[in-house]
């Protein structure tokens, strides 16, 4: 039992770390306040389930998440993309809302409330016993696939124009680059990024519901990014390993250390990791690991 909810904790952090990967990409190489990542995520998640439920093999419906996430990426990053800062933030909250009310009130098509139920779990045939361990093979593999690719677009001449955007816009159009196209791409690429996150999310409950979009996700994985260390892939892994670890396993305090004043662990919870993000904003605003400056020219 334990061991199957160590399996769990694990292969919850190998998903919210992808999900961190893409938002790092955006906001923490780029700039960009994207506060409506969990749309892209919940895309990924009910295409595949859609498609799954129908009949679709796991993979091709994968990949149709991707290409969703790429066109709804692109739609919202058109007319956007040329705000600043919080203006950006509200308009993409806006959209991860306009898509959950979507889903939650299209029953013919979603399920509405009630959500989508039976999504095949690929290969649960052959790996009955051990299924978890599986899942989180899967998972870790797709993990480090998605690393290395950030990490090529992050150390590429692109990803270097991506956090000089970040750094200086002005400067680096004044340099002849279109910001704007460079912007989008890195948007693009997020929300790719992110749908795969959802199709393993999909996967793995096989069963989703407009309740688990809720903007509270973005929320979460921003603090991850945060306190893990903007701009920093391996830092973003390892601040989701530190804080989905400790969400996870804070289910078990109430058995082994009775709370003071009735508290429950769950908002004990809440209150050390706000705790948390507060003092690395403080006093460790590069997050636990520091991105890696480079010197390359543009």
């Amino acid at each position: 039992m334990l061991l199957d909810y160590a399996l769990d904790a694990l292969i919850y952090t190998g998903i919210y770390a992808i999900l961190t990967i893409s938002l790092n990409l955006e906001a923490g190489c780029t700039g960009l306040m994207n506060f409506g990542k969990v749309a892209f995520f919940a895309t990924g998640a009910y295409t595949t389930a859609l498609l799954t439920t129908s009949g679709v093999p796991v993979i091709f419906s994968a990949i149709a998440g991707v290409l969703l996430s790429a066109v709804f990426g692109l739609l919202v990053a058109l007319p956007t993309l040329r705000l600043r800062a919080d203006y950006l933030a509200i308009v993409t909250i806006a959209f991860g809302e306009i898509l959950r009310m979507f889903l939650h009130n299209e029953d013919w098509l979603t399920g509405g409330p009630i959500g989508i139920r039976g999504i095949p779990q690929p290969l649960y045939q052959y790996f009955d016993g051990s299924y978890l361990l599986f899942y989180l093979f899967i998972v870790f593999i797709t993990l480090v696939a998605c690393y290395f690719i950030a990490e090529l677009v992050i150390n590429s001449p692109f990803g270097r124009v991506l956090r000089a955007i970040r750094d200086d816009e002005d400067a680096v159009a004044a340099l002849g680059k279109n910001t704007f196209l460079f912007k989008t791409q890195a948007f693009v690429i997020g929300a790719c990024i992110a749908s795969i996150a959802g199709t393993l999310f999909a996967h793995y409950l096989s069963f989703i519901s407009p309740d688990m979009f809720l903007p509270t996700l973005t929320f979460s994985i921003w603090t991850i990014m945060v306190i893990g260390g903007r701009g920093n892939n391996l830092g973003v892994i390892t601040g989701s390993v530190l804080i989905t670890v400790f969400e996870r396993g804070s289910r078990f305090i109430k058995d082994y250390i009775e709370m003071p004043f009735g508290l429950e662990p769950y908002n004990v919870r809440i209150i050390v990791i706000g705790l948390l993000l507060i003092l690395f904003i403080i006093y460790r605003p590069d997050g636990m690991l520091r991105e890696r400056k480079s010197r390359s020219p543009l």
